[in-house]
């Protein structure tokens, strides 16, 4: 193994001690529905309100994401790890099979397909675009949050598995 492959496993086994949100952001691309299970996900401004998302910049979501602005964030509850397994799945099924099954309607703001029966939601505006080494950063307003539900623990990521916060 040479020296980046050892030091690139390393950076990874060490990112993976973090516990992360689970969430999927999902986007309406013409008359398709497109979606990825992300745990780069955060809170970047109160006033504004912004979040931003890190996605691989090889991935089919960024390249519709730098077509169009509007996106969605379904924030999941430890109870949907089989719907993030789903959307973490490689190659591009369409979001609406992801979610067969799956309490879902479709966001106000932005057409994308809003996962029910999560922690919480919100709909999103891209207003900056970071491309970051291998990936690329959208900096996003929040146009709404769709649900909010604390009675719920949401789904976390740690050490390669999902898992519940309790």
């Amino acid at each position: 193994m040479s020296s980046a492959e050892n030091f690139t496993g390393s950076f990874t086994e060490a990112m993976a001690q973090l516990a992360a949100g689970v969430a999927v952001v999902t986007a309406r691309d013409g008359r398709d529905d497109i979606g990825t299970t992300v745990t780069a996900l955060m809170s970047v401004s109160l006033e504004p309100p912004l979040v931003l998302v890190s996605l691989a910049s090889a991935g089919y979501l960024t390249e519709v994401l730098l077509r169009q602005d509007r996106w969605a964030a379904s924030l999941l509850s430890s109870g949907q790890a089989a719907v993030a397994s789903r959307f973490a799945t490689a190659g591009r099924p369409s979001a609406r099979l992801l979610v067969a099954g799956t309490p879902h309607h479709r966001g106000e703001h932005t057409e994308a397909l809003v996962i029910e029966g999560g922690v919480a939601a919100i709909e999103a505006e891209t207003t900056r675009v970071v491309p970051a080494g291998d990936h690329t950063v959208f900096v996003a307003a929040v146009l709404d949050v769709a649900y909010v539900d604390p009675s719920l623990q949401p789904l976390v990521r740690v050490r390669g598995r999902y898992r519940s916060t309790t």
